[in-house]
């Protein structure tokens, strides 16, 4: 099972979590780690690494966090960039969560990766034009 390391600025990341678990169920294999006031990049590296040697890391580590280029992203990216079997995906999300947790015990680093890619952007819809979109449909 792919190791998860849910990283954002302040307590975002221990929140969606704890509801994707609500959803979903309760899960093994996931850290979660919180970028608080007055942290630095240094601070976040000591994380990821105390939690990567928590995880069971064989089928990979996958960090979602919060934004690219914000600082769980960047103590991230120096932290895998010499790793094979690790990536990061930005702009977590709930629908991205419960997706990851769903595929993430029968994937691959890279498909899991890029099926919760597409879950995060098909998750993102605006009511009017799904409604609308259904009506040009149902005139077909």
């Amino acid at each position: 099972m792919i190791a998860l390391v849910v990283a954002t600025h302040g307590q975002f990341s221990r929140e969606i979590v704890k509801s994707a678990e609500m959803i979903f169920g309760e899960q093994e294999n996931v850290a979660i780690i919180t970028f608080k006031p007055g942290e630095g990049l240094n601070d976040l590296q000591n994380k990821y690494q105390k939690a990567i040697g928590e995880l069971d890391t064989q089928d990979g580590v996958l960090f979602l966090v919060d934004l690219f280029g914000g600082s769980p992203f960047n103590a991230a990216a120096n932290l895998i960039s010499q790793e094979e079997n690790m990536d990061i995906i930005t702009g977590v999300n709930l629908p991205m969560l419960i997706e990851c947790f769903t595929q993430r015990g029968g994937s691959k680093l890279e498909a899991l990766v890029d099926t919760i890619s597409q879950t995060a952007v098909n998750g993102v819809k605006s009511l009017k034009k799904t409604l609308q979109q259904s009506e040009d449909e149902e005139d077909l």
